[in-house]
């Protein structure tokens, strides 16, 4: 743990110099919440969705969301145009594929994505990952069905094939980069009794990605942070009401130079 504590000191560090720009196209469900969590981790939120200004957007910021949670044909069209300006300049792109498989519009948008921008870190549930993958899973609007082991060789698999590090949330999380395999037991059961909490982590993700580690290291110790401060969050909080309000502030603590959180990261 002693390497997870250093990467989280080196990279709260240099956010907090940096103060890194995060470009978010995401869905009008958590984009209060989403740009909340990203100042409380020291990073600086921007929701520009238009096609007018999305390229202008993603040539100056540190890093790019894009998210498919509410889509519509401009969203799309810009999210292809910003993802593509940001691959070109070297700003890492984190893709969101909510409810991949729920419906045709999803999974096809995904795949024009993954094939035209090439994400550099995709985070999404089992099912959407599974489905992303080629593989046949069950979901529920944009919840995961799925029980039981997972398929480990097929997330590797589609790292390797998508040249993305995948983070497959869950209660453990398993992030990737086709090679090694990481997983990340911090958590709480809170997280699925509020609407956004996966499209907040992706946001933590990209704030840490900014950060310049290795996008592997960056995304675990991204989804680390992100549920050692929920675990500390349902300890005082009543219920997901006040859950929220506490998350934001033990974000906030840890980014401040607070006590880090008790991280659970491991190989394998």
């Amino acid at each position: 743990m002693a390497k997870w504590q250093q990467l989280l000191g080196e990279s709260r560090k240099t956010i907090g110099d940096k103060r890194p720009l995060v470009h978010h196209i995401t869905n009008y469900v958590v984009m209060n919440l989403t740009a909340n969590v990203t100042l409380a981790l020291g990073g600086s939120p921007v929701m520009a969705h238009d096609v007018d200004e999305v390229e202008e957007m993603a040539s100056f910021a540190s890093s790019l969301v894009l998210n498919i949670g509410t889509l519509s044909p401009r969203w799309i069209e810009a999210m292809l145009l910003a993802g593509k300006k940001a691959k070109a300049r070297g700003v890492p792109v984190v893709f969101d594929p909510v409810g991949a498989g729920a419906t045709s519009l999803r999974t096809e948008t995904c795949r024009k994505i993954l094939s035209e921008v090439r994400p550099d870190i995709i985070r999404g549930n089992r099912a959407e990952i599974t489905i992303l993958a080629g593989a046949v899973a069950r979901i529920s609007g944009v919840d995961s069905l799925e029980t039981g082991e997972e398929p480990l060789e097929l997330y590797r698999a589609f790292a390797r094939e998508s040249g993305a590090v995948v983070c497959v949330s869950g209660p453990s999380d398993r992030v990737t980069d086709g090679e090694r395999m990481l997983r990340v037991d911090n958590g709480h059961p809170l997280f699925g009794r509020v609407t956004g909490m996966g499209c907040s982590a992706t946001s933590a993700i990209a704030v840490f990605a900014a950060a310049g580690s290795r996008l592997l290291d960056a995304t675990a110790l991204a989804m680390g942070v992100f549920g050692a401060c929920g675990e500390e969050a349902a300890a005082v909080a009543h219920g997901p009401g006040t859950f929220v309000p506490a998350l934001i502030d033990a974000l906030h603590r840890v980014s401040g130079g607070g006590t880090p959180p008790s991280l659970r990261i491991t190989e394998g």
